[in-house]
C-alpha cells in the first residue's frame, strides 16, 4: 500500500537524490491519505522548535544506524540517497 515512486515531475511523491533525497510535501500527504497515517515532512531549518528538534535529533540517530548497518560511508559515496537525506536534515 505504498505511494508511487516518482520522482519526476510536477506531480512527484519523492525527490530526486540531487535534490536531497526524502518525501516531497505532496508525496507525505498522499501516502497519509492512503495509509491513514501521520507523516511529516524533513525538518530542514536551522534552529526548529523544541519538538520538531526532537524529530530531527531521532531521525539522525535512526538513519546513522541505517548507514552503518549497510555499511555506508557518506566520505566514500557521497551521492547515496541516505547521505543526500542526511544532509537535507541538516545530520
Amino acid at each position: 500500500m505504498a505511494v508511487r515512486r516518482t520522482t519526476k515531475g510536477k506531480s512527484a511523491n519523492y525527490r530526486s537524490t540531487a535534490s536531497g533525497a526524502g518525501m516531497t510535501a505532496r508525496g507525505v500527504a498522499a501516502y497519509n491519505r492512503k495509509t491513514g497515517g501521520n507523516l511529516k515532512t524533513a525538518v530542514t531549518e536551522k534552529k526548529p522548535s523544541k519538538g520538531r528538534a526532537k524529530r530531527r535529533k531521532s531521525y539522525c540517530a535512526r538513519s546513522l544506524g541505517q548507514m552503518k548497518m549497510h555499511n555506508i560511508s557518506c566520505k566514500k559515496t557521497p551521492n547515496k540517497r541516505i547521505c543526500k537525506a542526511r544532509k537535507r536534515w541538516r545530520c
